[in-house]
């Protein structure tokens, strides 16, 4: 079963054999008691991919900035997401759906490539001067010391 899917994969299976059959989402979604939306992706799926929609993905696609912003031109130069899907080989028409939503927001910059990792540092920070170390070591004692008074007063509270 995927992760994050409501579908157990007997649901799953069953469900792939009646859109085989011709069944519509509403009709198999309604004929074996399960939802709507996770029914309706399954189809989506099946109809790029058919059976292989019931196979897991083994990792995760990266796709270029020119399949990208190819994508989502033809998108909206009015061509379904799924006929673009399919010819992408892109795993789901709601990708595409992303893709065009990016773009709207941020332009050609939010289809480019994101940095992996966090961001590198300006610079190495100053050492430490050798007041700076003896003021930390002192606070660090000084927090030692009260906490061991504190374990004191609670141990005597129990003896008492």
């Amino acid at each position: 079963m995927r992760t994050r899917s409501t579908l157990t994969e007997d649901q799953r299976e069953r469900l792939v054999e009646l859109f085989e059959t011709g069944m519509g989402v509403i009709a198999a979604s309604n004929r074996l008691d399960v939802g709507r939306g996770a029914t309706e992706k399954l189809y989506n799926r099946w109809r790029l991919r058919g059976r292989l929609c019931l196979m897991e993905k083994p990792t995760k696609t990266a796709y270029s900035f020119e399949i990208k912003k190819e994508a989502v031109q033809r998108y909206l130069a009015g061509e379904s997401t799924m006929d673009l899907a399919a010819e992408f080989h892109v795993s789901s028409n709601e990708l595409l759906k992303v893709w065009v939503r990016a773009w709207r927001q941020g332009g050609d910059e939010a289809l480019m490539p994101k940095p992996k990792g966090r961001p590198k540092g300006t610079a190495k920070p100053e050492p430490l001067s050798e007041e700076e170390k003896l003021r930390r070591e002192n606070k660090r004692l000084l927090a030692e010391v009260a906490y061991l008074k504190k374990l004191r007063d609670l141990r005597e509270q129990g003896r008492a």
